[in-house]
């Protein structure tokens, strides 16, 4: 069989669930009947080395070397060794397990008799607070995860010092300005890990016969795997040609310059991939120009070269087609608990499919930001119908109705249109992405979006201070995060910040106010899960572009013949940052378990740090402004609650009577009742009628609602409006938005 193109995840990224890239473009080639192939060789790999015959082998290699004297194993090493044989009798099972094959076991595993243990067991401690409210099967998975990260460490030690999980070889692709260092290690012999690889690799490119074989490399802890692939495509199999795209050529590799890199591979492509790729494929065919490529560096005359002809079009996102995940080993990825960070466990377990609600960022003005690249410049949202569409269709294709879409922001009116569209069409499906804490994200939009299945929302609070928010340009303010943060909370949403220390002019006061106000924020149960970062400047953003408006000098320019991102920079007037690391992420995780809260922030750190100038309610203060809140005419009104039971009776008072209506409303928990007088009963389940969520009725506005109201000639409509029946609906489902 020939394919024109075998699109290939070199490992490792992440075990739960594959990267989307190649699907993405599997999915655009199916619009153009080009025939694909995708494998994620990380995946397979790891299956194949977490196997009763890849550990054998394993063990087998090992001995040969402490035989041979060329091994000195650590003492944790040793005890593993001495484990083999339980090693390799449970490693099958437990496997099968993570993999959601083979769920009775957990009740094996939890015993703590059933798995050997080494070093990462040290840790057990933590699992009373992680696992006391959760299931055999998490507190399961966990262990598991710490039994496979044992055989990991045994790899790292005897096999392998490059390999990782989710990340191989990473220290050769991060900040490599020079090619020199990755270079060397690909004329080394290979190691057992890359011994799997190219039998792998050897396999598929024998079935599929590829004219193209195309890497997505997204991380630096890919692009080892994929050099040695590439290099071993080009001896055995000279015939097909190579190229490679992703995050990682997106944002490294702009000013490519060293021509070894096209000993591996033949075409290098930048940003999205759609067109460069048809490009690639009509030029093999011969049906275009090696100058007609687009966005792509290559070999002419034996230099590099880069051809951009934007001329050519880029192709919207409504032309990309929906993902294809067919070829993947869907049912064969593994859910692993390695951390008890509870955003943190998102990406590792479970099956997401990945999607994206709109190209680029909405707001893109984040000063630490690669804001000046197209994958985050070129902002364009995609219909929610058609999100939808696709969103049925990988439901169909996958069987799994877990989403992660992987925006940089989700704009938040598009989450709305989204969310009506899924409630519209009654589907069951559980969705969580990334956002900016803005203000649009009111009380009642956070319960639409929790209605339609948005579990979790991760969005960068980035530091703690009002200065400093305003100097990278984030748009937001404290006050408005806590805000944004409470309303998701209350709808039921997890929320996770990311968080940032170091960025430029950065004092110590300013650490230890923003790690205040984090406090705050745990304390009032506001934020479930964060995690810091330490600022890195990178080229393509505004702090790299122009370091002198942000108060700091560069110290290196990042320029090389090859990777070119990340910058060493001066700060003369901000802390010194790097001793604040442990501190900020040890009182971080204590403040995830709920506790530690009353420790003054001192005890976090080694060294004298300033008192903190933040009051100890000032976040508690903030969410109990009061809140003014005008309803705009334009507003939506929606209701998302059932149809009513109603009844009429007549009620005396003082010698009048009334005619009253009752509207009794079941909801998923509870039953509750509301009395209005008779005609506001009939107009407003005649109104509920209109504005629930289903395909046949058009969206109301505030304003129409009024009209509606004050045309059947009823008293005062403020006064009926913001009555307790109607806040009683307020709280049960009929939402302005």
């Amino acid at each position: 069989m020939s394919t024109k193109v075998l699109l290939i995840t070199p490992p490792f990224t992440q075990l739960n669930t594959p990267y989307p890239a190649t699907a993405y473009l599997k999915g655009f080639l199916n619009t153009k009947g080009i025939s694909c192939v995708q494998a994620d060789l990380g995946i397979e790999v790891i299956l194949k080395l977490f196997s009763k015959q890849g550990l054998s082998n394993l063990f087998t290699r090992i001995e040969e070397g402490l035989e041979a004297g060329s091994l000195q194993p650590s003492a944790n090493s040793e005890r593993i060794i001495a484990l083999k044989d339980e090693y390799l009798k449970t490693i099958d099972a437990v496997m099968l397990f993570l993999q959601g094959k083979n769920p009775t076991l957990s009740h094996l595993i939890c015993q703590e008799d059933f798995l050997p243990e080494a070093s990462r067991f040290a840790q057990l401690e933590e699992l009373d607070w992680a696992f006391g409210s959760m299931g055999t099967q998490d507190k399961a998975k966990h262990l598991a995860t710490l039994y496979l990260e044992d055989i990991s460490d045994l790899i790292v030690d005897c096999i392998d010092s490059h390999f990782g999980f989710s990340r191989y070889a990473e220290r050769l692709g991060r900040s490599a300005n020079s090619f020199d260092e990755l270079y060397e290690s690909l004329q080394q012999p290979y190691t057992y890990i890359d011994e799997l690889l190219i039998d792998l690799l050897h396999e598929r490119m024998r079935d599929t016969n590829p004219m193209l074989v195309g890497f997505s490399v997204p991380f630096p802890g890919n692009l080892y795997s994929a050099f040695r692939s590439a290099q071993y495509i080009k001896k055995i199999f000279p015939d097909a040609k190579v190229s490679m795209g992703g995050g990682f050529p997106n944002t490294e590799l702009r000013s490519l310059t060293d021509a070894r890199v096209m000993e591996f591979f033949d075409f290098i492509t930048l940003d999205d991939g759609e067109a460069p790729v048809e490009c690639l494929v009509e030029h093999l065919e011969g049906k275009r120009e090696v100058k007609q490529l687009k966005r792509t560096f290559t070999l002419i005359e034996g230099k590099v070269a880069y051809i951009d002809n934007s001329g050519c079009r880029d192709y919207k996102q409504s032309e990309v087609g929906t993902p294809d995940y067919s070829d993947l080993l869907l049912d064969d990825y593994i859910s692993v608990i390695e951390i008890v960070n509870p955003m943190h466990r998102m990406w590792s377990d479970g099956r997401w499919n990945k999607l994206t609600m709109a190209h680029g960022c909405y707001w893109g003005k984040c000063t630490f930001c690669d804001i000046s690249l197209d994958y985050i410049k070129i902002y364009e949202p995609i219909a929610a119908k058609l999100l939808v569409d696709r969103m049925e269709e990988l439901v169909e294709q996958t069987g799994q109705n877990g989403f992660h879409f992987v925006d940089e922001a989700a704009p938040p009116a598009l989450m709305r249109e989204l969310a009506l569209e899924i409630i519209r069409r009654k589907l069951a499906v559980t969705w969580w992405t990334n956002i900016r804490f803005e203000k649009s994200f009111t009380a009642d939009l956070c319960r639409l979006l929790k209605a339609s299945g948005c579990i979790a929302v991760s969005g960068g609070l980035e530091v703690a201070s009002d200065r400093l928010l305003e100097l990278i340009q984030k748009g937001v303010t404290v006050a408005q995060v806590a805000r944004v943060t409470r309303n998701f909370t209350e709808a039921g949403i997890m929320v996770h910040a990311y968080l940032m220390y170091g960025f430029p002019t950065q004092t110590a006061q300013e650490t230890i106010d923003s790690l205040e106000m984090v406090r705050q924020m745990f304390e009032l149960g506001i934020l479930q899960s964060g995690f810091w970062h330490q600022f890195a400047m990178t080229a393509h953003s505004p702090v790299g572009m122009y370091p002198e408006k942000f108060g700091v000098l560069k110290e290196t320019e990042a320029i090389g013949a090859f990777a070119n991102n990340d910058i060493v920079h001066i700060d003369k007037t901000g802390a010194n940052h790097d001793k604040f690391s442990y501190g900020l992420k040890k009182s971080l995780f204590n403040f995830m378990h709920g506790i530690c809260f009353d420790y003054p922030l001192q005890d976090w750190f080694e060294f004298k740090v300033p008192r903190t100038k933040v009051s100890d309610d000032y976040i508690y203060n903030v969410l109990h402004e009061d809140d003014t809140f005008t309803v705009k005419p334009t507003a939506k009104v929606v209701w998302i609650g059932g149809k009513p039971i109603v009844s009429y009776f007549t009620k005396n008072k003082k010698g009048r009577t009334f005619e009253t209506a009752s509207l009794t409303f079941h909801d998923k928990k509870e039953s509750y009742s509301i009395q209005v007088n008779r005609e506001q009963g009939e107009w407003l389940v005649k109104l509920l009628n209109q504005i629930t969520a289903n395909p046949e009725n058009k969206v109301m506005g505030f304003q129409q609602v009024k009209q509606s109201y004050e045309a059947e000639e009823m008293d005062d409509f403020e006064l009926f409006w913001y009555s307790k029946p109607v806040n009683t609906l307020r709280e049960y489902g009929l939402l302005i938005l």
